[in-house]
């Protein structure tokens, strides 16, 4: 069975008619957005890793970076933001990777907790930092849609490493810089 032919099945499943002029061309849509909001599969966060030697000793911090995902569970889209901080030890990286990064593990079937943990031991494992945080802020569809239905509800995660995990003065800045 082709992908085409398994997103007619699904509209069918679903009580629709995929012959009906206005789903003619849904299945070739679906088929499309999800090669480009699961583009995390293609994609290698290793491959985006430039980094430059750079005498640098202060946090980095890129906050409130928009990024959404899709619930693992439900396959119901979960979206926030996520702050990603590490401090260099000779090493930094281009700004943007640090989106970049984040952008490569959501766009995967995904929970919160591991696209955090995930950022952050690629970033202990390729710049060699003191250490490495992410944390994300996020609204689940999950929660707001079906199940329990709380449209207020907001879930925050935090993957911390070095010594944002055992200096609490670093984890204390942190989350300074991030209210700021």
């Amino acid at each position: 069975m082709t992908n085409l032919e398994l997103i007619k099945k699904q509209l069918e499943i679903i009580g629709e008619d995929p012959d009906r002029e206005g789903l003619l061309k849904t299945p070739l849509r679906v088929v499309n957005m999800w090669k480009e909001i699961f583009s995390g599969y293609t994609k290698d966060p290793k491959d985006i890793f430039t980094t430059f030697d750079e005498p640098c000793d202060q946090m980095v911090l890129l906050k409130n970076i928009e990024m959404y995902s899709m619930c693992e569970h439900h396959m119901i889209p979960f979206y926030g933001k996520a702050h990603i901080a590490y401090i260099p030890d000779g090493k930094v990286i281009g700004i943007s990777k640090l989106a970049r990064l984040l952008d490569i593990y959501a766009r995967r079937l995904q929970i919160q907790e591991r696209i955090g943990d995930q950022v952050t031991a690629i970033l202990m494992e390729h710049l060699k930092p003191l250490g490495a945080a992410c944390v994300i802020e996020a609204t689940h569809m999950c929660m707001r849609m079906r199940g329990v239905e709380k449209q207020n509800s907001v879930m925050i995660t935090s993957s911390m490493q070095g010594v944002f995990a055992t200096d609490p003065s670093v984890k204390q800045e942190l989350y300074t810089l991030i209210k700021l």
